[in-house]
């Protein structure tokens, strides 16, 4: 009998483990359908083949309500093996370390990690000691660390910096390809959008295969506001919480972290990442004067990696043609306008420092409103 109490103890922890961690329904199983571009397999960041997500989540006591995420272009040493990429920014009040010398070189060498404003240089010094660590990399003596930020100081003790060096190594440590985490986990924790609960999110499009069949893969830590709308539906106004007199604080900040198989240069990706902003900007999002909004975009393509060290003068690598990107284009706009739609979607409502609350997206409203337009299309 004993015996038998233990089981269903142990079948009951099981289940209400999966039920507390499983995945929130996503825009599309409401039957939000965004663009016209096909998802990959998972609809998220990681469909780009080697790519890898990982998260650390502080959510601590009444006032701490922070975290980790880390992404990573693939799996190998990437200092010894950088990545080309470029950063374009579509307003700069925000804290990304690195910028300089990915606008110098093209390249990335380090993981990709988003925290907090004020854990940054805590992230950026956690990056620099993994990489020391790699093997391969004893006679490293500069690190060009990558790191972006949002500030989530409305839910979060951010003055008390709770984020450490562990936690985001244990972002690094904990990635995985496949199935993200979104919402209110790793750099999500804290953040808000659109008055609403943010979070992360993540989306994907595949381009036919006409035009190369490549996929784009996009993250979000969305913490920005402006006026939300949702595949072209007017959310804000049909819910009439709109800012009519304009006294309403949208600052805030997204970060936006793209990653293709296409083999792109820092040229091409800067121009990628550029249109990543018209995704945000077809959510509402207005890049307000106190918002930080960042795109780091990233070609994995393995023939177009950069060796550290190599023989020769001359590095041979692929490049699509100018004429051939503008599939890409609308790939990026796609997939950054549904992971910020899915970060809305996946987050909880918080209760954090002071007893402050934000109130998570009221979905029934909002398909009921997307019905109301025609916006939904019906599942079988």
């Amino acid at each position: 009998m004993k015996f038998i109490r233990s089981y269903i103890l142990l079948l009951f922890i099981v289940f209400f483990s999966l039920s507390l961690f499983s995945q929130t329904k996503r825009a599309r199983d409401y039957g939000i359908e965004i663009g016209v571009l096909k998802t990959g397999p998972f609809n998220s960041i990681t469909d780009v083949e080697g790519v890898k997500v990982g998260h650390t989540t502080l959510n601590k006591g009444n006032h701490i309500r922070t975290g980790v995420t880390a992404i990573l272009p693939h799996t190998g040493n990437l200092f010894q093996n950088k990545v080309p990429a470029a950063i374009y920014i579509g307003n700069g009040f925000g804290k990304l370390t690195g910028y300089s010398q990915i606008k110098e070189l093209g390249t990335i060498e380090t993981p990709i990690i988003l925290t907090n404003t004020l854990s940054v240089p805590t992230a950026s010094n956690a990056l620099i000691h993994y990489t020391l660590a790699q093997e391969g990399n004893k006679e490293v003596y500069s690190v060009n660390s990558v790191v972006g930020e949002t500030n989530d100081g409305w839910l979060n003790d951010i003055r008390g910096q709770h984020v450490k060096e562990l936690d985001v190594l244990n972002a690094i440590k904990n990635a995985k390809t496949g199935f993200v985490s979104e919402g209110n986990v790793g750099a999500g924790t804290g953040t808000s959008c659109f008055g609403y609960k943010g979070g992360i999110g993540t989306s994907s499009r595949v381009v036919p295969k006409k035009h190369g069949g490549y996929t784009i893969g996009v993250l979000v830590q969305s913490n920005f506001g402006g006026v939300l709308q949702i595949n072209g539906v007017p959310i804000a106004k049909e819910m009439d919480n709109y800012p009519r007199d304009y006294k309403y604080d949208v600052d805030g900040s997204c970060m936006i972290v793209v990653m293709t198989d296409a083999p792109l240069n820092s040229r091409n990706l800067e121009r990628l990442a550029k249109r990543a902003m018209m995704g945000l900007s077809k959510t509402g999002g207005i890049a307000s004067n106190g918002s930080g909004d960042y795109v780091i975009a990233v070609s994995t393509a393995k023939k177009n990696w950069v060796p550290y060290q190599s023989k020769g003068l001359i590095l041979r690598t692929e490049e699509l043609k100018n004429e051939s990107i503008t599939p890409l284009f609308l790939a990026v706009i796609e997939a950054t306008e549904e992971a910020i739609i899915n970060s809305l979607f996946a987050a909880k409502t918080m209760t954090g420092i002071e007893m402050r609350k934000r109130k998570s997206l009221p979905i029934e409203e909002v398909v009921a409103i997307m019905k109301k337009h025609n916006a939904v299309v019906p599942k079988d």
